[in-house]
């Protein structure tokens, strides 16, 4: 069992920058590959960006591409998405979830995703 802690969202004005934190409970969290969602009222959860167990490999939705980076910290049991030049439509619930193996763009193939943490960007 893994339970997943997301953290660091909030209100930020369009052009922002914001971090947002995944913290694990599980020593062995380096071997889950990770991809953050997000979901805003009304719309299916989406896939924002996902990176491998070795951090080695990224992907990134063509909505955030070039402006987010996914990155990890295995001793920390952390992974962090990094999301600049924020906008209105960036608004939603933003979730960690963890798998086994490869990473997955989409978020009922994830075995752990957290409470998710809210991201709401004002024009």
């Amino acid at each position: 069992q893994v339970q997943l802690v997301e953290s660091g969202g909030g209100l930020v004005q369009a052009g922002d920058s914001l971090t947002l934190s995944c913290t694990a409970s599980r020593r062995t969290f380096g071997a889950y590959a990770v991809g953050w969602f997000r979901q805003a009222p009304g719309k299916d959860r989406e896939i924002v960006a996902a990176i491998s167990w070795s951090d080695k490999s990224t992907y990134y939705a063509d909505s955030v591409k070039g402006r987010s980076t996914i990155s990890r910290d295995n001793a920390e049991k952390t992974v962090y998405l990094q999301m600049n030049s924020l906008k209105s439509e960036d608004t939603a619930v933003y979730y960690c979830e963890a798998r086994i193996g490869g990473y997955s763009t989409t978020w009922v193939t994830y075995d752990y995703w957290g409470q998710g943490t809210q991201v709401t960007v004002s024009s």
